[in-house]
């Protein structure tokens, strides 16, 4: 099947993207508001984007209204400081209950009953639980051509790495990290690792297998199009 991308709605096209770039790895992004309000939200749209200086890239759709920018965005824009916090599988329903579209005057990490680590450089305050987190400074904003969708670039001025993944010559440990991220409206844990060539007999016994769900839902369920689910990454129940 052939889908002609050219005349989409924002919907469909979002359903297509968020389907077809498996995994997505999550950012879930501590800001401060002007006001002093601290807000906390996943974003799936993201990645490293420079390496001197190091840089990381978020895309920020809309609230579920389409229209009201969300408080994510409004207060980097405002205060040119974020923190990118990395998403574990103790954290998983705290990370899925932070897309929920709080009002900008609620600490989330109040809300969310989560302890905030201090940061050395931005006026932000960090997961405290979070294993990794970046300390980012804007670096630039780019207006998307149609809808409200902004992309944000941010300078990372500090790395907060939990003692003992830090190894030698630059390395992290990766696989002591049980890190998830996101298949189109769900989430998928990160917990194998190989290198290639992979062995003809793993590659046969592994030919046709679908995911194991963790929840224990049927195989062909999906948050799409539920009541709760949202062409924004918010979460509307």
């Amino acid at each position: 099947m052939i889908v002609d991308a050219e005349g989409l709605d924002a919907e469909h096209a979002y359903k297509l993207l968020i389907g077809s770039i498996l995994p997505r790895p999550i950012a879930w992004v501590s800001t401060r508001s002007a006001t002093g309000v601290d807000n906390l939200a996943p974003v799936s749209f993201f990645t490293a984007v420079g390496r001197i200086p190091p840089k990381v890239s978020l895309t920020l759709q809309p609230r579920s209204d389409g229209v009201t920018l969300k408080d994510t965005f409004v207060n980097i824009r405002d205060t040119g400081e974020f923190v990118v916090n990395m998403t574990t599988l103790p954290q998983a329903e705290a990370v899925h209950r932070s897309a929920f579209e709080f009002d900008p005057d609620v600490d989330e990490f109040e809300a969310l009953d989560l302890a905030k680590g201090e940061c050395e450089v931005v006026n932000v305050p960090r997961v405290a639980a979070a294993p990794v987190a970046l300390e980012c400074r804007l670096d630039r904003i780019f207006a998307a051509e149609h809808g409200n969708d902004h992309v944000v670039w941010g300078r990372v001025v500090r790395f907060h790495l939990r003692d003992g993944l830090y190894l030698d010559r630059g390395r992290v440990d990766t696989g002591a990290l049980p890190v998830f991220g996101r298949l189109a409206a769900e989430y998928n844990l990160v917990d194998n690792v190989f290198t290639t060539p992979v062995e003809p007999d793993v590659l046969q016994a592994r030919e046709g297998r679908r995911m194991v769900r963790l929840d224990g839902k049927p195989d062909d369920f999906s948050p799409i199009d539920t009541a709760g689910w949202s062409a924004s990454g918010s979460t509307r129940s």
